[in-house]
């Protein structure tokens, strides 16, 4: 399979006074893993169903290859679409729920059952077509409707939140699962997601929304270490966000006061501040160390600790500023620290600079 790329030219969305989505402009290109991320009501949803054609932009296009899709139906796009709730048919076996869309097109039964047992072969599940959907788990029913989606040869397959109603366990499997389909097909997937390990897990390139506007599109990694705003770097994993004015900036390196001293962090992307500005310093907690050694020295009062396994998380509190700090579980006891003063560190280039702007969540 083939597949193409897609253009959002400058579109906005718009329901009466209220804009869903507001100039949204950008390229996906064909056999990309491409995630739209962000909180609940910034417009993501919207976003693929115009892709879909279940939604019409108020200004801007849709190309699909060089194609304007202004005026052309979801039955008649190259698409296919698959929805949270997943809308199998519980009274038809696995194959026929496969073949469906090919029934619909007037594909003979014989095609269609042989196209099923195929498309049960790509995604892992040999044998299983006569079985009812409900004999099936979790997992297995999602790849049978991606199998579904994939019978009539979409160029682009859009997934808007599948793994929202899967546990932990097997939503951290479905990743892989979902990756490994992509990259066998490759096919263009465009999914919505508001879970960061998701979408920083399987995409190739991830677009990060917030009211309505894309404020980051880049690969996973760069977004994390590299995010471009105040909201992208407070919602895309973890961080201590430090508010503060700056008090100087040497070459990249920028000086902040703030109510816990002055800190120094990196300039995102080069930006040039004078001083007054209000800025935040954005620490990751992995990257703060009990240590007094470090360019950045903060002194901060021990709340609690919480222990998830892999690591442990500190919680602490610097002169009325929440701050987290994450140790790698050692698999031995740590140092009892309750109620006590200790001292925080971090380098200069481990935290980073941007203008004052929303946060995620506040």
């Amino acid at each position: 399979m083939t597949s193409k790329d897609i253009v959002l030219d400058h579109v906005s969305i718009r329901f009466g006074h209220y804009t869903a989505v507001d100039n949204a402009h950008l390229k996906i290109k064909g056999g990309e893993f491409f995630s739209f991320l962000g909180p609940s009501g910034c417009g993501k949803t919207t976003l693929l169903r115009c892709i879909s054609g279940f939604n019409d932009p108020t200004e801007g296009r849709v190309l699909i290859g060089t194609q304007d899709m202004k005026g052309i139906g979801p039955n008649k796009r190259p698409t296919a679409l698959i929805f949270q709730n997943l809308a199998l048919f519980p009274l038809m076996s696995v194959a026929e729920n496969i073949a469906f869309p090919l029934e619909v097109r007037g594909v003979g039964k014989k095609d269609r059952l042989k196209r099923a047992d195929e498309l049960l072969e790509m995604i892992a599940l040999p044998g299983v077509g006569g079985k009812k959907v409900h004999e099936l788990s979790g997992g297995q029913r999602q790849r049978v409707a991606i199998a579904r989606a994939l019978a009539v040869e979409p160029d682009i397959l859009l997934l808007d939140e599948p793994l929202s109603a899967l546990d932990l366990k097997l939503r951290h499997h479905m990743r892989t699962e979902l990756r490994a389909i992509q990259q066998r097909v490759g096919l263009t997937f465009i999914y919505i997601t508001h879970d960061q390990g998701e979408a920083l897990t399987m995409s190739d390139r991830v677009a990060v929304m917030n009211k309505g506007v894309i404020e980051q599109v880049d690969p996973p990694e760069t977004i994390y270490n590299r995010p471009k705003t105040s909201f992208v770097a407070s919602f895309v994993g973890e961080t201590n966000a430090i508010e503060g004015k700056v008090a100087s900036q040497t070459e990249g390196v920028v000086a902040l006061d703030t109510q816990i001293g002055r800190l120094t962090g990196r300039a995102a992307g080069g930006r040039s501040y004078k001083s007054g500005d209000q800025c935040y310093l954005f620490i990751r907690p992995e990257q703060l160390k009990l240590s007094e050694n470090q360019e950045n020295t903060v002194s901060a009062q021990w709340i609690k600790e919480e222990f998830e396994g892999n690591s442990r998380q500190m919680f602490l509190d610097a002169k009325g500023v929440d701050l987290r700090l994450s140790r790698v579980n050692s698999g031995q006891s740590p140092e009892d620290l309750s109620g006590r003063s200790v001292s925080l560190g971090f380098a200069a280039d481990q935290a980073i600079v941007l203008p004052h702007g929303d946060l995620a969540g506040a």
